[in-house]
């Protein structure tokens, strides 16, 4: 009996010392073992985008100084299409730092594709064509360069020859395949045209931007939903290839808003916050909020092209602000993600899963499209979107 009261007592005077620890450390929380406040990061999204861009210049450009390569691993070979973005992400940082190294990278680039691809600028396909277009009309606007404009002339000229009735309109994606049509040869085109007519007036490209737009908006555009859809007639049997890639929504979302900029049409406007909005919470397209996996090669550019197409949305006063809110939360959220864990540091390369380190090599289509979101973080940050 005697050893059980002796017992209490000790259990007592333990608990009366736990309750005068706690009442000594009520206003001085310990945390718990494994219970650490998580890291504050800076996300230095403009030095980032520097230094980003310092190294995928070094990394990436050819021996002969004319393009970029296709991958860091000593794969040397020459991709048209991401030649364009690469441009485009030059003419990014040329407009926030207005440093001329990048005006100088711009034009080499610009020459440089033209020597590598047999001294001319048009090639087999409509959608590769359309991307050099826009980067090139980009490229005139920021720096006054004429010879960014007369190679976008160039291109449209060659670009609207792809236009013709199979599949009840559009332009084809490529010049071998006149019945194959597709998001990625319309959408772009459409862009550009609307573009394109704001700076000469010419009536028919605010014609041929309309009817393009009518015809990709009631054949590739779900609905119920506003998800863009691949293409039609791609294997010869007139069906719709339903594959949900985050580019087709990227460029549709541009088609929209240029269409509003240069119209003032509401319907326009409605139709890329719907498609945006449907993006954002798509789960194959966004799982858990972040942009898929698009895997490298053509793929590894496929996000970046969305980010800056609903960067634009996002920075468009006329949408409402509930909706730009959202869509700059998002891009705020991907934007972060792939700064903290899909960066490889010292080496600075970039990864197709924004929520992973690299492994192995990477191609320069997924280093621009990371690229691409750095800069739009930057660009949105200093607009106070951020």
């Amino acid at each position: 009996m005697k050893v059980i009261t002796q017992h209490i007592k000790k259990v007592a005077l333990f608990g009366l010392i736990l309750a005068m620890l706690a009442s000594c450390l009520k206003d001085k929380p310990f945390p718990l073992y494994g219970n650490k406040p998580a890291p504050v990061v800076d996300y230095t999204f403009a030095a980032t985008a520097d230094s980003l861009q310092d190294k995928t210049y070094t990394t990436f450009i050819s021996a002969n100084g004319n393009y970029f390569v296709q991958n860091n691993d000593g794969n040397t070979a020459y991709n048209y299409w991401p030649q364009a973005h690469t441009l485009d992400v030059f003419t990014d940082a040329y407009l926030r730092t207005k440093n001329e190294i990048y005006k100088q990278r711009m034009k080499s680039l610009l020459n440089g594709t033209r020597i590598t691809n047999g001294n001319k600028y048009p090639n087999e396909y409509y959608d590769d064509m359309e991307w050099l277009a826009l980067a090139s009309l980009r490229a005139y606007e920021a720096t006054g360069d004429n010879d960014y404009m007369d190679a976008a002339n160039i291109l449209w000229a060659d670009i609207k020859t792809g236009k013709n009735a199979n599949q009840g309109g559009g332009i084809a994606w490529r010049k071998s395949q006149l019945d194959y049509k597709n998001t990625p040869a319309n959408a772009p085109a459409i862009i550009f045209a609307a573009r394109l007519y704001r700076l000469q007036k010419n009536a028919a490209d605010l014609a041929l931007a309309k009817e393009l737009y009518a015809w990709l908006k009631g054949t590739l555009v779900d609905p119920s939903s506003g998800i863009v859809w691949d293409g039609i007639n791609a294997n010869h049997d007139n069906q719709i290839s339903k594959n949900k890639f985050t580019y087709n929504q990227g460029v549709f979302i541009g088609a929209a808003l240029e269409l509003y900029n240069i119209t003032g049409d509401a319907s326009y406007l409605t139709d890329a916050v719907r498609t945006a909005t449907a993006t954002i919470k798509d789960l194959d397209i966004s799982p858990g909020g972040l942009l898929k996996n698009e895997g490298q090669g053509d793929g590894g550019l496929f996000k970046g092209i969305l980010v800056r197409y609903l960067t634009l949305l996002t920075l468009k006063d006329d949408v409402s602000a509930t909706d730009r809110e959202a869509y700059a939360k998002f891009l705020k959220y991907n934007a972060e993600t792939l700064f903290a864990k899909g960066i490889s540091r010292p080496q600075l390369m970039l990864s197709p899963d924004w929520k992973s380190k690299p492994s192995g090599t990477t191609d320069l289509t997924t280093q621009i499209s990371g690229v691409t979101m750095i800069e739009a973080a930057a660009l949105l940050k200093a607009g106070g979107k951020f």
